[in-house]
This record gives structure tokens, C-alpha cells and sequence, in this order.
């Protein structure tokens, strides 16, 4: 998925979950998804688990998560 492609799955709403990313009509939020994939929990199970995503939702996270980590910049201190 490009990272331009992803834009219309992910909103940050300020009122809904505190402005954390989000897939775009739930309170799913792309942390929420990252952490369950992390536990080994399968994208079946997560969307048997959560009718209201579909497969395009779990790579629009990863999607989103692999461009904000292309961005983040760290500053090693000697």
C-alpha cells in the first residue's frame, strides 16, 4: 500500500481517543492494531474479533506505522 493510499483508512480526530490515529469510523485506533499483531494474534482473528475492519484496515495501519517510523529521527547523545 502506498503511503498516500492510506490517508483515506487512518483519521486523527481529537475527540475520539484522544487524537490517536485511528481507522476512519471506529475507535480502533493504529496502536491498538500494532499491539495485537505484535501478540501473535492473526488478521483473521482480529477481524473475526472486529467485524467492523477489513483486511485494507490492518495494512493501512501498518502502512501508516512504517511512515511514521521513515520519519522519526533520533538523536544519539555521545
Amino acid at each position: 500500500m502506498r503511503s498516500e493510499e492510506f490517508t483515506q483508512y487512518i483519521v486523527v480526530d481529537k475527540g475520539v481517543r484522544s487524537g490517536k490515529p485511528c481507522i476512519k469510523g471506529t475507535r480502533i485506533s493504529v496502536s491498538d492494531i500494532l499491539q495485537w499483531l505484535s501478540e501473535g494474534i492473526t488478521i483473521s482473528e482480529i477481524l473475526e474479533d472486529y467485524p467492523a475492519l477489513e483486511k485494507v484496515h490492518i495494512f493501512a495501519a501498518l502502512a501508516f506505522a512504517a511512515r511514521r517510523e521513515d520519519n522519526t529521527k533520533l538523536l544519539a547523545i555521545a
